[in-house]
Parts: structure tokens; sequence; C-alpha cells
């Protein structure tokens, strides 16, 4: 006699969102209340996440803009113990200054700032970039006390 054991797996993330937006200003506002209402849906904390895809999503209009190309969003929860943000763009030439190495901006400069926000309020946060010509600016809060 056989005996087959069935085991599940959990191993792929319970809850996630991608959408293609457009590298406007339109785009990037949508993609912070795109973000906003799905995690209010799922009973996550917004605040932050809504700070940090507002600042990825509006460097990915400005700084990885190519006509024609959208930018992706998208927001994973792990384990329920995590919620990384990734903001995907077609311009992999321009990647940001690695984390903790940007420079300051000038006391009177109006741009410069986003990624020192993004590191404020992230757990963690980098780039990965590729497959060509693509870039992913990623930043990740933890969920668990």
């Amino acid at each position: 006699m056989t005996q087959e054991i069935t085991r599940t797996e959990h191993s792929a993330p319970a809850r996630q969102f991608t959408v293609l937006l457009s590298p406007t200003h339109r785009g990037a506002r949508l993609a912070r209340l795109l973000t906003t209402a799905h995690l209010s849906h799922w009973g996550l904390p917004t605040e932050s996440a809504a700070h940090i895809v507002a600042e990825l999503a509006t460097n990915a209009t400005v700084h990885g803009r190519v006509p024609g190309r959208d930018f992706r969003l998208s927001l994973t929860v792990l384990r329920e113990a995590l919620l990384r943000i990734e903001v995907t763009d077609a311009r992999g030439e321009r990647v940001p200054p690695a984390p903790r190495s940007a420079d300051l901006p000038r006391g009177e400069a109006e741009s410069g700032r986003g990624l020192l926000i993004v590191g404020a309020l992230a757990d963690r946060w980098g780039v990965d970039v590729g497959p060509a010509p693509r870039k992913t600016v990623w930043a990740e809060l933890d969920l668990a006390p």
C-alpha cells in the first residue's frame, strides 16, 4: 500500500497588487492613491507607504521617463510581516545613489530630498537594475511590531 502525503506550501505572497501607470504627474498621484486604497482594504497602515510611493513614483516620472513607456508599481505583503514596494521604470542607465550615499541638497534647492525621505521612512531600500532597459527602486516596511 502506497501512502501519499500532500503538503500545501504558502510560499506565494498572500497579497499582491501591480499596475502600469503613465509616467506623468497624474500617474504618480494615482500610484499614491491606489497604494492608500489597497493598503486600507488590506487593513494595513498607509501613511509611510503612501509617502514612499509618492517619492518613488515621482522619481520614475521625472528621472525614469521614456516617452511611450509606463512605470510599474507593485505592492506585496510577505508572510503578513513585510510590505515590499517596487517602482520599475525604463531608464536602467539612470541609477540613483545607493542608500546613505546621497548628498544633501543645498538649503534652498527645490528637489533632491525624495530618496532621503524614502530612507527615513523605509526599514530598507535599494535598487535592482535589469533586465535591460529597466531598473526597480524598492523599499520595505516591517509590519510586525
